[in-house]
């Protein structure tokens, strides 16, 4: 194709789209704003700026290079908002550690990013530990932690360069950060995919200024609801090694307002911080929502006029209806991270502010509206679009200027991720005549019935709006939750303990192949995503019957691997000596027994698993 080139004059600037420019604004119009974490610290814009340049400095005198590879590991905290900045600027490419994965998915993540230098709060030295001497590329450690230089660390063997708070100190704040290439690469993590190893994912400049302002003009749109606005007070509730946080830093430092950094996500510190510092938007995932406003805190904060963006997984009715009556102004947020995430927000259309909360909680539960610069398409096998009709349904396939281009040196699972010239999200949807999406399930999860596709987000919908029921991800279970007036399922949630069940499938012929370590794997990703769900670095086991057997076993694992997931497990009638001819389980424990199961399985090509029941009860430790 024939184009015309627009002229440039040889003088004038041609200003590419580096993350650095998104300071210019803040620092314009709101210098002494204040960037707030926990209550530990409280800087001005102006001095979170001088700090950005003492890191990079600090950083180019360790050896940090353009195109070297920074790894972070810490909690929500102003420090990492610093290397939000510093590290992309300087030209380096920031890689943030979800500390949630196991030490081996940790390590797999390090040494696959070739991470140069590691910046590591002492609560994570332990893991580093671990991992240390099979570190391929990593040649430089700095410690981070809330008492600076005079607090206490745990014992470690690892050489540090310096403290945090030290290196600032001993760094000049004038750092020239230079322009380069617009694409060239920020920020690299790793999916957290359920099989094989974490996937990479990786972002530019231009994509990261990109989303930043799409998502600012996108939030910023709404006339009254569901929006964001410089007299807001922000707060993320999602962890920052996630997706950047959803980007949401980007775009609230880019406005400049008010930031409070949360640290690790306790539910009575989240409200304390609320109510202390005005907090008036944040974003989580639905299961820390539940946890917050389950807690006996929550009956002492004025929540009213809080603005949340639910992602992560569907926003169940029930909930919604929840934070509603409350006074939460509360909408869904889609996307995934390799959309660097945010495709759509469900923000309700002008005409739609006077419908009564049940009509507007159908559309906030939605994933939304596709926000500026997003071509959102939901398609067939063929790629051909499906009606929109709020029935139809396809995968959801999309374009954006800040989509990842693929997979970090992954070239086949690249492809199939773009396959047809859209990213491809694996998620199954639906977009009604307004407009607006509807993911009904993943591609994985979707169930079958009667020759009949039914979505299990919509069985999980109507569990949560059923009288007295507590939410999907909790259930009716087994001996924990007898009668709702004796429950320890609710105990635990009154007592502000976070609960989640696993329940093991009866196994039928497709499953004539799995074997302890399947049950043991199983209960390993479930605590995985238990500690990324909650923030917290292990969990508390209880497990019953057959799933206290498997739980033993599980954490001689752990204990085998030197992991530290489980803070302290509770058992409720497992028998362990099967030996002992005096139990039911040594009863059927015998060399004939055995025999006989193995000649039924033979015959039958399995043993059916009809009526034995199993609990596992992981709860979030506080």
């Amino acid at each position: 194709m024939s184009a015309s080139l627009i002229e440039r004059t040889p003088s004038a600037y041609d200003y590419p789209l580096l993350i650095k420019h998104l300071l210019h604004i803040p620092l314009a119009i709101a210098p002494e704003q204040e960037i707030v974490y926990r209550d530990v610290s409280r800087f001005p814009y102006r001095l979170v700026r001088q700090r950005i340049g003492q890191l990079a400095s600090g950083l180019t005198a360790l050896g940090v290079r353009p195109g070297d590879t920074v790894a972070v590991m810490d909690w929500d905290s102003h420090r990492y908002l610093e290397c939000f900045f510093a590290i992309p600027m300087m030209g380096a490419v920031l890689q943030t550690v979800n500390i949630r994965l196991s030490p081996e998915q940790i390590l797999y993540t390090l040494n696959h990013a070739k991470a140069d230098v590691i910046l590591c709060h002492t609560d994570f030295l332990p893991v580093l530990e671990s991992l240390k001497e099979r570190l391929e590329t990593v040649k430089t450690f700095v410690v981070l932690s809330d008492g600076g230089a005079v607090a206490e660390r745990p014992p470690s063997t690892i050489e540090v360069a310096a403290e945090y708070e030290e290196l600032l100190a001993r760094s000049a704040e004038d750092f020239d950060f230079p322009d380069f290439d617009e694409h060239t690469r920020a920020t690299t993590f790793y999916t957290t995919g359920t099989t094989g190893n974490p996937k990479g994912v990786y972002f530019s400049h231009r994509q990261l200024v990109l989303h930043t302002l799409a998502a600012l003009g996108s939030l910023a749109s709404p006339a009254a609801q569901q929006r964001l606005h410089r007299g807001d007070v922000y707060m993320p509730i999602t962890p920052m090694f996630h997706v950047h946080a959803w980007g949401l830093p980007y775009v609230a430092t880019a406005m400049g307002i008010k930031q409070v950094y949360p640290g690790r996500y306790l539910p009575d510190v989240l409200l304390a911080l609320i109510q202390r510092e005005k907090v008036t938007f944040s974003h989580c995932v639905p299961t820390i929502l539940h946890m917050m406003l389950s807690s006996p805190a929550a009956g002492e904060v004025d929540l009213s006029g809080w603005k949340v963006i639910i992602g992560g997984s569907a926003l169940p009715k029930g909930l919604a209806k929840l934070a509603m009556d409350r006074g939460i102004d509360v909408f869904t947020g889609y996307g995934m991270s390799e959309t660097c995430p945010i495709m759509s927000l469900a923000q309700l259309k002008s005409s739609m502010t006077a419908l009564d909360s049940d009509q507007q909680i159908d559309y906030r539960t939605r994933a939304g509206l596709p926000i500026q610069l997003v071509d959102l398409r939901v398609v067939d096998e063929q790629m051909r679009d499906v009606p929109h009709d709020g029935q139809a349904s396809g995968e959801v396939v999309a374009r954006a200027p800040w989509l990842t281009q693929g997979y970090l040196n992954d070239p086949a699972n690249s492809e199939q991720l773009w396959r047809g010239g859209y990213l491809h999200t694996s998620d199954i949807g639906t977009i009604n005549p307004e407009g607006y999406l509807q993911i009904t399930d993943r591609i994985k999860d979707v169930v079958k019935s009667g020759g009949e596709w039914i979505s299990s987000l919509a069985i999980e919908d109507l569990i949560s709006q059923y009288p007295g029921m507590v939410p999907p991800q909790i259930n009716k279970f087994y001996v924990f939750d007898l009668s709702p007036k004796k429950s320890l399922v609710q105990y635990a949630l009154n007592n502000g303990l976070q609960v989640f069940m696993i329940s093991w499938r009866n196994p039928t012929l497709a499953q004539r192949d799995w074997g302890l370590d399947t049950y043991i794997g199983a209960i390993g990703e479930a605590i995985d995503v238990v500690c990324a769900i909650t923030g917290s670095p292990d969990c508390n086991l209880l497990g019953a019957c057959s799933g206290g057997i498997t739980t033993v076993a599980f954490v001689g694992y752990l204990a085998a691997r030197g992991k530290r997931s489980v803070h302290g497990l509770t058992l409720l009638v497992s028998v362990f000596d099967t030996g002992n001819d005096q139990t039911t389980l040594g009863l059927f424990a015998t060399e004939e027994a055995i025999e006989a199961a193995r000649r039924h399985s033979h015959v039958q090509g399995g043993l059916g698993g009809e009526g034995d029941g199993a609990g596992l009860l992981p709860v979030a430790s506080q």
